[in-house]
């Protein structure tokens, strides 16, 4: 283990970065609230301000992505395509297998420069100049159990089973088409996999864990794309039988079709976070060095105590992401009966 691998695996690095990342986003949560008084003064820069502060939060997960990590993301596609990443508004479909899936996507607005607001995971990422709208079309995160239950309702309807997809749910779908029709002009499908059979964790990521994440990316006109909403279902059904015959292919060749684009990191995420860093953690630090120099066993065990309660604080924040505490109950009689 080299050194900088160990220092990634420290618990009170991990621990620290946790802290800003949680105060950070309290202290930004209650700046947006502020700003709800420019709302009826000037919408604008009302939403500028919030995607502003929105990036500065949602930029320090990206971060722990690229150069905590050091995952590297890499798009295949072609230029023509790339040209267009945000220059246009566009439905953005993409498979749900991994705990970071979001976190990739997140990644390459930021590397072309389009990363403004995000509600994860059914998000919406937004620009001023363009806004792209993610949607999960399975509806929820794959597993095992989920599939077999979603083959046997596609054995039902009549339709080819998937090997590496759920069966979308073409209703959300059909009605976005409807309602954004005249506003998007695009929907970028992505299929998205990693190196080596490797199943990427947000934990993992936190330990410095390196992945190689693979993005394939085909971009469809909208008028290529039914208006009826039977056809357009169909379209979606599809779409899938196609990014499955692509998971086949990765799964046996460990790539994808087509020519690669590695989009290059870009630093504004890294200084963001060292900013926050900066303001949270000089404070922090004088406060445990004045806690230790007083002596006091009764404030020492206290600090140690608050130590304990945000570790297992940020624990919990992180195990949220977990595939198997995550998804809906979509299609599982069993998880239904629960509920």
């Amino acid at each position: 283990m080299t050194l900088l691998a160990y220092l990634k695996s420290l618990f009170i690095l991990q621990l620290l970065m946790g802290f800003v990342f949680v105060v950070s986003g309290l202290i930004i949560n209650f700046i947006q609230l502020c700003t709800c008084i420019l709302w009826p003064i000037d919408r604008q820069l009302y939403r500028r301000i919030n995607c502003r502060l929105s990036y500065s939060l949602w930029s320090q997960l990206v971060m722990m992505l690229e150069w905590w990590s050091g995952t590297e993301c890499t798009l295949y596609t072609d230029q023509a395509t790339v040209d267009k990443f945000g220059k246009e508004h566009v439905i953005i479909i993409l498979n749900h297998n991994f705990e970071i899936d979001f976190l990739c996507g997140w990644t390459m607005c930021e590397r072309y420069g389009v990363l403004g607001v995000s509600e994860a995971p059914n998000c919406v990422y937004t620009h001023w100049q363009e806004a792209q709208f993610l949607l999960y079309c399975e509806g929820t995160r794959f597993t095992e159990k989920k599939h077999q239950i979603s083959m046997q309702v596609a054995e039902n309807k009549g339709l080819p089973k998937l090997k590496y997809h759920l069966l979308p749910r073409t209703k959300g779908f059909t009605t976005t088409m409807q309602c954004l029709k005249g506003t998007v002009t695009a929907v970028y499908d992505v299929t998205l996999n990693f190196k080596d059979n490797k199943i990427p964790t947000l934990l993992g990521i936190v330990n410095g864990k390196k992945y190689k994440a693979d993005l394939h990316v085909k971009r469809f006109s909208v008028e290529d794309i039914p208006d009826d909403e039977q056809e357009c279902a169909n379209w979606l059904h599809k779409l899938y039988q196609e990014k499955d015959a692509l998971q086949e292919q990765y799964s046996k060749e460990g790539k994808f079709p087509g020519p690669t684009i590695i989009p290059p990191r870009r630093p504004w995420t890294l200084l963001n976070f060292l900013f926050w860093a900066t303001v949270l953690l000089s404070p922090l630090i004088k406060l445990a060095c004045g806690v230790v120099v007083s002596g006091s066993p009764l404030l020492i065990i206290g600090f140690i105590i608050l130590l304990l309660v945000a570790s297992v604080a940020i624990r919990r924040l992180i195990g949220v992401t977990e595939v198997k505490k995550t998804g809906s109950s979509y299609g599982d009689p069993e998880a239904k009966k629960k509920e």
